[in-house]
């Protein structure tokens, strides 16, 4: 398991506006906003790190035209900031199972589809997903992915461009979530994840090469740490809304 991409809503400027996209590339990561996908009713932009990616997401419309429709309308209350956290698995067919074990009610693996066009055309991408359910105060949910082959992993790669690798920044070593875990919250982590420990209000989980860390917190907050390799870049931030960005 490892982490694969982040879901962050955000406002049309991160999108648009020239000086804030200018900041984002002073981190040391190129951005394209206009290169992501997208329908009437959504707009992505992806951010490259490595082999990791955030996905950033803007609503267009009441519908969503094609989007998740319970974090369209999470988007529509107001909700800025990571609402999806994507882990990949090797067999999500078998972590899906491990869970429904456990008692914790997640969604069958499928693929994601989408429709666009005034809904007369339709787009399977190649993968399945399965959401887990959403943590009680912290605003966002863990979703498993598998892409469907390795064919699949390499044509998706292909498209991971500009990417910070050029800038000797090569991906997401840790995730810290600060906020209020409740004790259904915390089972839903003790069933996902097998090498996690406690130490006092923090919990961390230990991945291959990465970490999570949950931190009690009244305020919620995250921060991504990302591998940087660059020195010209190291210790560069950037924030959106309440989410973080840190070379290190």
């Amino acid at each position: 398991m490892k982490i694969d991409h982040l879901v962050v809503n955000v406002d049309s400027f991160v999108q648009e506006d020239k000086s804030f996209i200018e900041k984002v590339r002073s981190l040391g990561l190129p951005y394209e906003p206009k290169w992501g996908k997208g329908t009437k009713g959504f707009k992505v932009s992806n951010i490259w790190i490595g082999n990791e990616y955030f996905e950033l997401v803007k609503i267009k419309s009441n519908d969503g035209g094609g989007w998740l429709e319970n974090w369209t309308k999470d988007y529509q209350r107001g909700h800025r900031g990571l609402i999806g956290f994507a882990l990949e698995v090797d067999d999500i067919e078998a972590a899906y199972q491990n869970l429904i074990r456990h008692n914790i009610q997640v969604s069958p693996p499928k693929p994601l589809r989408f429709r666009w066009f005034f809904n007369l055309l339709s787009k399977t991408m190649p993968w399945k997903n399965s959401n887990l359910p959403k943590f009680e105060v912290i605003p966002f949910q863990f979703f498993l992915q598998q892409l469907n082959d390795e064919k699949s992993k390499a044509f998706m790669q292909q498209y991971m461009v500009p990417n910070s690798r050029e800038k000797n920044i090569n991906g997401i070593l840790e995730v810290k979530i600060y906020g209020t875990l409740t004790e259904q919250d915390k089972n839903i982590l003790k069933a996902l994840f097998q090498d996690y420990k406690t130490e006092g209000e923090t919990i961390t989980i230990a991945l291959e090469k990465q970490t999570i860390s949950f931190v009690e917190s009244k305020e919620h907050s995250v921060e991504v740490i990302l591998d940087c390799k660059n020195e010209e870049k190291s210790t560069n931030q950037l924030e959106i809304g309440n989410l973080k960005i840190i070379n290190s």
